[in-house]
């Protein structure tokens, strides 16, 4: 077997891309952009401390390769080769041993890690291996974790804030987040992630854990100031609907107001919604307005019951937004 070519190359936009993000929401948008762009990089969080990849970080001293193994996942193409690979990327083991839970991508990623050195240097050679199309880098190369301000953690004291510790508690507390940390505060970006944001046309955040996998970028100062002057337009893509635990209650207005809170200098050029979701969209269009950018309502979910984003609708949207500026 050999590896495949890439179809309808000649299709996509002449463009660079860099996007933003982690897990499932930037695993969505990576199989929707790579369809579409020429040029395609994504940055991905690194402070999962849960599962296989907080195993591996604990035991190893390396940056979680959870979320990165998804990423080159959704760069993994169409033909036979880019789907048997994506789908050993994140086989996970089951047994009642201490492989139980780990997933073949988060190995293979630690030992090129261990064997060459060099986190960029490792991902881009399993990038190879995969025949991605597209690059994938951390957000920075200092393991971190995230701290959380909570309200309401307890419910017989729903104004009392807490502080919560690390990606999972983040991600699940029942409480109301209020405000995050990186620890340490100043993370040491990576050189190629600054490299790839301020060579960029567009910039993409979101969807996705917004303040485990989203805002996190704008946490780190060297990526958030990279971000700020760029050149590249900014596209802030908005989750389907609230995600349990970590932003409950949330609709559009409050993710933008969380964005703008932890980065108030962002500027951006598009707001991209599904119609659903969005329940004053006067009141949603004035906030997009106000930052700089124009709203953009699309079908983008797999169905009106999924709180899922479907890649061939996203990646319609991102054609359409790119290719009309």
């Amino acid at each position: 077997m050999t590896r495949g070519e890439n179809a309808h190359d000649d299709d996509k936009l002449v463009a660079s891309v860099v996007a933003l993000g982690g897990g499932h929401g930037l695993h969505n948008s990576l199989a929707a952009l790579r369809r579409v762009v020429s040029e395609l990089t994504a940055v991905v969080t690194v402070a999962d401390n849960g599962g296989s990849s907080g195993r591996l970080r604990g035991e190893f001293g390396v940056l979680p390769p959870g979320d990165l193994r998804m990423a080159l996942a959704a760069l993994c193409g169409d033909d036979e080769w880019g789907q048997t690979w994506a789908r050993v990327m994140q086989h996970r083991f089951g047994s009642d041993g201490d492989m139980d839970g780990h997933v073949v991508g988060n190995l293979l990623i630690v030992a090129l890690w261990e064997l060459l050195g060099g986190h960029v240097n490792g991902l881009e050679w399993v990038a190879r291996l995969l025949g991605a199309e597209g690059r994938v880098l951390p957000m920075a190369v200092t393991p971190m974790d995230i701290t959380a301000e909570v309200r309401g953690l307890d419910p017989a004291e729903p104004e009392r804030v807490d502080t919560v510790h690390g990606q999972v508690a983040v991600a699940s507390t029942p409480g109301r987040v209020t405000e995050i940390r990186l620890d340490p505060p100043d993370p040491t970006a990576c050189a190629e992630t600054l490299d790839a944001v301020r060579a960029a046309d567009w910039i993409v955040l979101g969807p996705g854990s917004w303040y485990t996998s989203v805002i996190p970028h704008l946490m780190v100062p060297e990526l958030r100031r990279a971000i700020v002057e760029s050149p590249g337009r900014v596209v802030v893509v908005l989750n389907l609907e609230e995600q349990t635990g970590e932003t409950g209650g949330y609709g559009p207005l409050d993710l933008l107001a969380a964005l703008f809170e932890h980065a108030p200098d962002l500027r951006v050029h598009t707001v991209l919604a599904d119609p659903r979701s969005v329940l004053d969209e006067e009141q949603l269009e004035k906030v997009v307005v106000g930052a700089g950018g124009r709203l953009v309502l699309r079908d983008v979910s797999v169905d009106r019951a999924s709180a899922q984003h479907d890649s061939v609708k996203l990646a319609a949207a991102y054609a359409r937004i790119m290719g009309n500026v």
